[in-house]
């Protein structure tokens, strides 16, 4: 097989794609993405069977403008045998998420018409493709348009921040500092601001600077203001002499300063900054948002003032010109995603009447009453030229098909040209799934995450049939349960959450089988009770009324409250917990704490252990007492093997019978401390997958207990120590984006398995390619791979 490859760099990615397009045509393949000095980059090939658009092996790179020299095809791929496809995959994948991410919104569409029409409308309003797109993924089924747009403004209303009470701004008084670039309109707003303030508490609470010594006339302009409104104004040079003035104002309830303005690309906007930083009293800075700005600019000023700030964050904004906008939904926008509280709206020139209170719901209203009706540069009903709907809807499936197939296609193309690789992927996904860490039940809800049809209960289903195969295999006279409390902030509210999440053990080495529950409840109630709290009782209640096929025991991080213990002996609930030393017991009628009664026993011959990743001895003593009820209470000690130095020791208490011995216990205990750091893995594992954001939200619950589960997969891979394991983890790590060297010693955190497990099931599916079609895709082992 012989392959023709050509280098395009161009202005931006699309243009780049376009030169693709034009000059190998619409099957050409794209190998590798990047982003240089000279602009988007893009290495396409095409196979050469004859095609007539093949371009010749020599063909140079096409640029626009001042392309870099070509690369050859043997450059493409010129990879040492130790690199592995890994590295081309990492630099194609976001274009592969991309371009797969747009199939499924397409998808999304075709079954849902009405999201469609209102993303057209969300787009003509001004809004970004991406704000769009993330808030209608969460719109409810069976909507119509009206009742969709009402859905719409109530979603965008409560993620707009604003300032909630002027009063509490006027009555605090301060610095306040008005930035943004030049012509936003900013000394007009000191002006509407500066009579807000006069009439509220007098002009001689009042003071305005300005350090607008740049523009002709600036201090005049602000001076005339003052002396209508009986204001004093002052001019400040640099940052030795707003201090000086500053303390001199020390008086005034209120000082607004006019700054000088500066483009959100000047350098110099961080050194104004600074300036108003080291004024010596704390200056609070409004960023002024021109409303007739491109959505694009206003996320880069946005990002321009934030970023210069050095840690002085912005109070707040002001929205301005907005009888100007053609498309002001740019500034709501921007502020939701800067979360930038706006203070007031500017909507004229005339002093102080066009400066109004920012109102959430009047806000919202008048982005959809004042959007521009021609919209010529943003795509509309009219625009898109839509056939009839039946005929349309035919001609997307089509189309979307069409392009599912090709992209499938253009993936397999490239694995066939590097067949090793491919081999090399898929080795790593069948020892993954023959790895016995759940990969194949974790990457079947994976999929589930795309798929709107599967709900919640489906899979807790799932999970529970996966549960109980896990134990039939791991188990061998109990299952054992953890419980842990993962603090969340509502991706869409801010509201504060916790989940208490139960995790299954094996009794026989500890690994972590499945997480078949998660329970969310408002943080209030998940610190209601120092001893234990409702969720996690409602959380253990719920673990016991399930029928695993063997008992449960509760592994817990304190002992239960006075009253539990007897309640839960009658109803055949088995705990293991550690005592304080402190805690007081009874043994023969006779009252002691644990420390003083394990202080008499005779403890057994010393066994060997490994005790964190070390040799180690343990010795054990155990007697009966009574606590609420009847009890076992273990006494563990672990000693080094060389000196015989007290490394650490606990006490275990326990309504077990004997069927479970000591040692077990012990181990049991050593497990369950091994196991809580899942509980911080499962946090990042849902801030990744945006897992949280408000209850009420139909899917949420699902991606809870997808995280959970692929969590237990990821740290039994992270804990592996099979030879399978670590290519496994390498996969994973250079997928997120960790680069780790042949032989390196560096181990990827959880967190970046848990990323990279997204992006092989993702890749996975892209390529059709699994353990059992590897043979289909690419050729033997060892098979010419490069072209020639």
């Amino acid at each position: 097989m012989s392959t023709d490859s050509v280098t395009i760099v161009a202005p931006s990615s699309r243009e780049a794609l376009r030169l693709v397009r034009e000059q190998l045509g619409p099957d050409a393949i794209i190998v590798s993405s990047r982003v240089t000095a000279a602009g988007a980059e893009i290495v396409a090939m095409l196979e050469s069977a004859g095609d007539a658009r093949t371009a010749p092996a020599s063909t140079p790179a096409v640029a626009a403008p001042a392309a870099q020299p070509a690369a050859s095809a043997a450059a493409s791929f010129g990879m040492d045998s130790n690199g592995s496809v890994i590295s081309e995959i990492h630099s194609m994948r976001g274009m592969i998420e991309e371009q797969l991410a747009g199939l499924v919104w397409n998808d999304k569409q075709r079954r849902d018409p009405v999201r469609g029409h209102l993303l057209r409308t969300l787009l003509g309003a001004g809004f970004s493709a991406s704000l769009a797109k993330a808030m209608l993924d969460h719109l409810p089924t069976g909507q119509n348009f009206s009742s969709g747009m009402a859905w719409v403004k109530a979603e965008l209303a409560r993620n707009l921040p604003l300032m909630e009470n002027e009063d509490a701004l006027m009555d605090g008084g301060g610095v306040y500092a008005l930035m943004g670039p030049t012509g936003v309109g900013k000394t007009t707003t000191t002006a509407k601001l500066a009579a807000r303030c006069v009439m509220r508490f007098g002009a001689d609470k009042l003071a305005l600077l300005t350090t607008d010594s740049y523009r002709i006339g600036a201090f005049e302009q602000l001076r005339i203001y003052g002396k209508i409104l009986g204001v004093s104004v002052h001019a400040v040079k640099d940052a030795a002499d707003l201090r000086l003035v500053l303390e001199d104002l020390r008086d005034k309830h209120m000082v607004l300063i006019d700054t000088v303005g500066k483009s959100q690309r000047d350098r110099s906007v961080s050194d104004q900054v600074a300036m108003l930083c080291g004024a010596g009293r704390p200056v609070k800075r409004l960023l002024l948002l021109n409303a007739a700005s491109h959505g694009d600019t206003l996320n880069e000023v946005a990002h321009a003032y934030k970023d210069s700030a050095g840690g002085n964050q912005l109070a707040g904004c002001i929205f301005t010109k907005t009888d100007e906008a053609t498309h002001p939904g740019a500034l709501l926008d921007t502020v939701i995603r800067h979360r930038l509280p706006v203070h007031y709206v500017s909507c004229g020139q005339k002093v102080p009447e066009n400066l109004l209170l920012a109102e959430r719901t009047q806000l919202v209203d008048s982005v959809f009453q004042n959007a521009s009706r021609s919209a010529l540069f943003v795509p509309g009903e009219a625009g898109l030229g839509e056939l009839p709907a039946a005929l349309n809807n035919d001609i997307e499936l089509a189309a979307a098909a069409a392009a599912t197939e090709r992209l499938r296609s253009q993936c397999q193309q490239l694995i066939r040209v590097l067949a090793h690789d491919a081999e090399e992927l898929a080795a790593n996904a069948r020892a993954l799934a023959d790895g016995g860490i759940g990969f194949e039940t974790s990457s079947g809800l994976w999929r589930c995450l795309a798929d709107d049809s599967a709900g919640s209960q489906a899979v807790a289903h799932t999970l529970m049939a996966h549960a109980k195969t896990e134990i039939g295999l791991a188990c061998t006279t109990h299952v054992l349960a953890i419980s842990g409390k993962t603090e969340l902030v509502a991706s869409r509210s801010g509201d504060a959450y916790a989940l208490q999440s139960s995790l299954l053990l094996s009794d026989r080495d500890g690994v972590p089988l499945a997480a078949p529950h998660q329970l969310l409840s408002t943080a209030l109630a998940a610190n209601a009770s120092n001893v234990m709290p409702t969720p996690a009782l409602r959380q253990l209640a719920w673990m016991h009324g399930q029928d695993f096929g063997k008992p449960v025991v509760h592994l817990l991080d304190r002992m239960p409250a006075p009253g539990l213990i007897d309640s839960w002996q009658a109803g055949g609930l088995s705990w293991l917990a550690r005592a304080r030393s402190t805690t007081r017991v009874e043994c023969d009628g006779v009252g002691t704490t644990v420390a003083r009664l394990t202080a008499q026993l005779v403890f057994t011959a010393p066994q060997m252990i490994t005790y964190k990743g070390r040799p180690a001895q343990q010795t054990l003593a155990e007697t009966a007492v009574t606590l609420d009820g009847d009890l076992r209470c273990v006494a563990v000690r672990i000693t080094d093997q060389p000196n015989g130095k007290l490394l650490a020791s606990w006490h275990l208490l326990t309504n077990l019978g004997p069927a479970a011995t000591a040692s077990q216990l012990a181990a049991w205990s050593c497990w369950k401390q091994a196991a809580d750091p899942y509980y911080k893995l499962l946090k990042q594992a849902i801030l990744q997958l945006g897992a949280c954001t408000e209850p009420g939200d139909s899917h949420m619950q699902k991606r809870l207990l997808v995280a959970a589960q692929v969590s237990t997969t990821v740290w039994r891979l992270a804990q592996s120590r099979n030879d399978w394991a670590a290519p496994a983890r390498t996969l994973l790590a250079q997928l997120a984006g960790h680069r780790i060297r042949s032989g390196s010693v560096t181990v990827a955190s959880a967190a970046a398995l848990f990323e990279g497990f997204g992006k092989l099931i993702a890749l996975l599916d892209a390529l059709a390619l699994d353990a059992d079609n590897v043979a289909a895709v690419a050729p033997a082992h060892g098979a010419a791979a490069l072209p020639g």
